[in-house]
């Protein structure tokens, strides 16, 4: 929010100082890419602010999972939104206006805008990056990792959006000296068109970034790695089959398994457990009857009781697996005996 906050601000800035002229002969169209550029960023972030806001809501019948992937909905209209308001319309308009520009006027009111533009984003910026370098380690990765990996596209979308506002400062400061030193107008245009393939570039890395989160993206390698060394080592369990994982929120993973268990050992859990000679006396007992009733009857109670014990190391293993990796909320472990014994 605060994020937020710092870009408005900076909007109504840009909003009440720079004055575009509708006609092409008074007009810096390097000047009317960034006012695009600042009225896509406000609109994009707040989508991102809504976002955010959805995405807290609290798990209900039909989305037992709860809405964290909200997040990644919006953040994908905002960078579409990007790509066509901030990139398209900029590069259209550098494009149109290439060989038929005039020299802007007042390049020098230009510049005083862009330079406390460039403060209020730079400042921006830098909440964004300390945003996005506390979520890097929240998760234990390096910024660079992060930026590409992280499990939060959210705040990776308003760094990059922030730093591609101060370098899209950058570029119109550069527009409008090499126009004022040369006396050639066509910088003004091209530096609309490099304006807006820069958003374009960014709108493109967000959506991918956005899309992979949405169709379901993997937990990351160590910390599948450590789940499955701790299934694999557990005395109870004999192979593990099918493990899949899913992000389903910024930080938020599931977990799924199929485990073939060794019978044997969870018979001995329970035995020593409950009593090894209290079983078996009472099936000594059911043998001396006559018929089998008393044998069937302590047989069905003994599986009942197998069986909940199965359901106890199911319950175990589940708990160790979230305590090893906290961000597994949701673990899904099934009993796989296979027909055909695999390989």
């Amino acid at each position: 929010m605060s994020l937020l906050c710092f870009f408005f601000s900076g909007f109504l800035t840009r909003a009440k100082k720079i004055k575009i002229e509708v006609d092409d002969h008074g007009s810096s169209h390097v000047m009317l890419a960034e006012v695009v550029h600042s009225v896509a960023d406000f609109a994009n972030q707040a989508l991102l602010a809504y976002g955010l806001s959805s995405s807290k809501r609290a798990p209900d019948a039909l989305h037992p999972y709860g809405y964290s992937k909200e997040r990644f909905v919006w953040s994908l209209i905002s960078a579409v939104g990007i790509f066509c308001l901030g990139s398209g319309a900029t590069i259209v308009h550098g494009v149109q206006n290439l060989w038929t520009s005039q020299p802007p006027e007042n390049i020098t009111y230009a510049a005083l805008v862009i330079g406390g533009s460039f403060i209020i984003e730079g400042i921006s910026l830098v909440v964004a990056i300390h945003a996005v370098r506390k979520g890097a380690a929240a998760e234990g990765m390096k910024v660079k990792d992060y930026v590409w990996r992280g499990h939060d596209p959210t705040a990776v979308a308003v760094m990059t959006e922030d730093g591609a506002a101060v370098t899209g400062l950058l570029i119109a400061a550069a527009s409008l000296v090499a126009v004022r030193t040369t006396g050639n107008a066509i910088y003004d245009p091209i530096g609309s068109i490099v304006v807006g393939n820069l958003l374009g570039m960014v709108a493109i890395f967000l959506i991918q970034r956005n899309r992979h989160a949405l169709i379901g993206r993997a937990i990351d390698d160590h910390d599948m790695e450590k789940v499955l060394h701790l299934l694999k080592n557990d005395p109870v369990v004999d192979s593990v089959y099918d493990c899949k994982s899913e992000v389903i929120g910024p930080g938020f993973f599931r977990f799924k398994a199929e485990i073939d268990f060794n019978g044997v050992v969870l018979v001995q859990n329970y035995l020593i457990r409950t009593g090894r000679e209290e079983w078996a006396k009472q099936f000594r007992e059911a043998a001396k009857e006559d018929d089998d009733a008393a044998l069937l009857k302590i047989m069905s109670c003994y599986g009942e009781e197998v069986v909940t014990a199965l359901g106890s190391e199911v319950d175990r293993l589940e708990q160790e697996i979230q305590d090893i990796v906290p961000g597994i909320r949701h673990v899904d472990i099934e009993a796989h005996n296979p027909i055909v014994p695999l390989p």
